[in-house]
């Protein structure tokens, strides 16, 4: 079943979700806004499961196995800088609103995924999804993740329904294929991508003259993010890195020179 959800909001979007009796959602801790009063609210340290993160059967031996899954994903949250538990919101005794946001400015997206495909999305894109949908972390190879800076850490939806997501300032899709195959952005402009998109880190030019003067005064740093295939891309206009450097000139704090931010003096 699609969740009922409507993304408002203009610079600070949020998504109110309408749940059905029993239906139940769950979200990022720090994710949640408002709910009405026959919404209940739990938090727990696993993930979602096909019966809606409850409790399985099978014993001892069942619950030894379930303790040693949870324990896994905890350890994999905590290894990505994750949230470590999320919070599940279930409807009693009628139809109920849930409210959510993102924790930056931004704009909010719903996926519908349908079983086929999964969907990779930048760490802390992840707001809220339905119980039918699994949250899991996708750990890219150490090389590309240690040359990018950003990319080595992605989170990854699988299974039936809506996930919604959020990133900062604003949205714009669009599909390599429409571009020869290839696209190439700022690392902290990803937001999410279809399964089938290949995604990797490459080096702004080489270590010459013009790479040099790239990495220098472009203020793009080494790195690149690359995108090959066929299948959705969302970018977002504002990276995390961009605000803070932006909230710190505005404090005072960040003294950019001419270099594009690759070298800054910070005033006391």
């Amino acid at each position: 079943m699609t969740l009922q959800q409507e993304i408002v909001g203009n610079a600070m979007q949020m998504a109110v979700v309408s749940l059905n009796p029993g239906q139940t959602v769950y979200c990022e801790a720090g994710k949640f806004l408002f709910k009405t009063t026959n919404v209940t609210m739990e938090t727990r340290l696993s993930g979602p499961s096909d019966n809606g993160g409850r409790q399985s059967g099978g014993g001892m031996g069942g619950m030894l196995r379930q303790a040693m899954g949870t324990a896994m994903q905890v350890g994999q949250r905590m290894m990505a800088g994750e949230s470590l538990a999320f919070q599940y919101f279930t409807s009693r005794g009628g139809e109920g609103t849930v409210g959510f946001a993102g924790v930056l400015p931004g704009e909010m997206r719903a996926l519908e995924l349908d079983g086929t495909r999964a969907w990779f999305a930048e760490k802390d894109a992840f707001v809220a999804a339905e119980s039918t949908v699994e949250f899991g972390i996708a750990f890219q190879g150490g090389r590309t993740g240690m040359s990018g800076g950003e990319g080595f850490v992605l989170e990854r939806f699988t299974g039936r329904g809506t996930v919604i997501i959020a990133g900062a300032g604003n949205f714009i899709d669009l599909n390599p294929a429409d571009f020869g195959g290839r696209i190439e952005v700022d690392t902290g402009c990803v937001v999410a991508f279809e399964e089938g998109i290949q995604y990797g880190v490459q080096r702004v030019g080489g270590l010459n003259r013009q790479g040099i003067m790239n990495a220098v005064f472009g203020g793009e740093g080494l790195s690149l993010a690359t995108l090959e295939g066929d299948g959705r891309v969302i970018l977002q206009s504002l990276t995390i890195e961009g605000l803070a450097n932006a909230l710190r000139k505005a404090q005072g704090g960040d003294k950019q020179g001419p270099t594009g931010g690759l070298f800054s003096t910070h005033a006391g």
